[in-house]
């Protein structure tokens, strides 16, 4: 049997972030110990329903900030993962982190408890940018827990960063990259801030954001965001995007994914198998799962967990939103995500994968980007092109497929 994903999360936090609309919430170790108590009781009610040990390639603990409660939590956590799953001895075991939260006791454990691979949510390297995002940490306290970490004997670090945030230059974002390129992580991401809709960034820049959008100046006419905090423009947003891949290559990163750069082998084996469509397990509050439900792999299912605490606290481990995906569903999920990665999508695998050509699905597709230079088919695969990867959310979202 292939081996399946697994997530876990983690939804603690010391603080709620102006930008963050994930789901996560400060709690103190009462509500930290009944909301692992439950998430055992969920991971071992599953296995006794399913009633083998799957083969697991990944582990993934993200949140919220894992690295927020007493380590022998996630021992805890990951001592029953290993009880009703047979974890490979080779596997990835992720864990997400905050500069902050994290001491040498703490990462000692992690160690100790089979974690590999090690990410920290640093976001930006400069104190004023750090402030106005609402980060709890300095640049200082990101180094030092980066060198704690390697001190611990983590070899497989992520650092996470954030582009286009409020106030920032492209030298400042230039100098953070040049700075995390000489701390020689394994891997690095690169997102730009998503100004997303029910948080407090919302609220204050959801109206420069539109005004920006339409091609337009802002001079803060009207406006509460003083000069200094205010979103990059348009071109400064994409300088952005282009230094990115120009400092990161020099110092020997290749972009194998959208936003996402490593060292030669140390992609992320995790986030890799979600683009490729690895069926994965999602263990906690809200968290998502993506199943082959039979074994003749024609019915897969989507589902979640419940995102509201006192129900999960109580028991309540019942999936949600179910989607049974169609044959349609899995091909149109093939192309979005395989076309985020560089090496794009294989025409030889979508064709032992579904049974037909991917020329014979989506050929006037294909035929009109190629046509426009987004999309180019080179030694077997179609893949953005660079004009492409400026526009990627346009392509991709014409392989959505229509509603009946």
């Amino acid at each position: 049997m292939d081996a399946v994903e697994i997530y876990i999360h983690i939804p603690f936090c010391v603080k709620k972030c102006g930008y963050c609309d994930f789901l996560s919430f400060p709690a103190g170790v009462d509500v930290q110990r009944s909301y692992v108590d439950a998430l055992l009781r969920q991971i071992r009610q599953y296995g006794k329903k399913r009633g083998q040990r799957l083969p697991v390639s990944t582990v993934f603990i993200g949140g919220g900030t894992p690295s927020v409660p007493e380590p022998e939590l996630l021992g805890e956590i990951l001592e029953a993962v290993r009880e009703v799953f047979d974890v490979r001895a080779d596997a990835e075991i992720s864990m997400e982190s905050n500069p902050g939260t994290l001491t040498a006791e703490k990462l000692a454990a992690y160690r100790n408890f089979g974690i590999n691979r090690l990410s920290i949510g640093c976001q930006s390297m400069d104190d004023a940018e750090l402030k106005r995002l609402g980060r709890i940490h300095t640049r200082e306290d990101f180094l030092d827990s980066f060198r704690m970490a390697r001190e611990a004997g983590f070899d497989n670090i992520n650092i996470d960063l954030m582009s286009a945030l409020p106030g920032q230059t492209a030298e400042s974002w230039e100098r953070g990259l040049a700075l995390a390129c000489s701390l020689k992580p394994e891997h690095i991401s690169a997102y730009s801030l998503i100004i997303e809709e029910g948080t407090p960034f919302f609220d204050r820049y959801r109206e420069q954001e539109e005004i920006l959008a339409r091609g337009m100046d802002f001079s803060g006419g009207g406006q509460e965001i003083p000069e200094g905090e205010q979103l990059p423009d348009e071109e400064t947003e994409r300088r952005m995007y282009r230094r990115t891949e120009e400092i990161l290559s020099v110092s020997g990163y290749h972009r194998y994914e959208i936003s996402n750069y490593s060292l030669e082998g140390r992609e992320c084996r995790h986030n890799l198998g979600y683009w490729t469509l690895v069926p994965y397990l999602g263990f906690g509050l809200g968290a998502s799962s993506y199943e082959e439900k039979t074994g003749d792999g024609e019915a897969y299912v989507r589902y979640r967990n419940t995102s509201d605490l006192k129900k999960y606290l109580a028991g309540d481990f019942a999936p949600r939103d179910l989607e049974y995906l169609t044959l349609r569903d899995r091909q149109a999920e093939f192309m979005i995500l395989g076309l985020r990665l560089t090496r794009g999508v294989s025409l030889q695998e979508f064709q032992e994968r579904f049974g037909v050509r991917l020329s014979d699905v989506y050929g006037d597709k294909i035929r009109r980007y190629t046509g426009q230079g987004l999309l180019e088919i080179r030694e077997g695969r179609l893949f953005l092109t660079a004009d492409g990867i400026s526009v990627s959310n346009v392509v991709m979202a014409d392989f959505i497929p229509d509603v009946d």
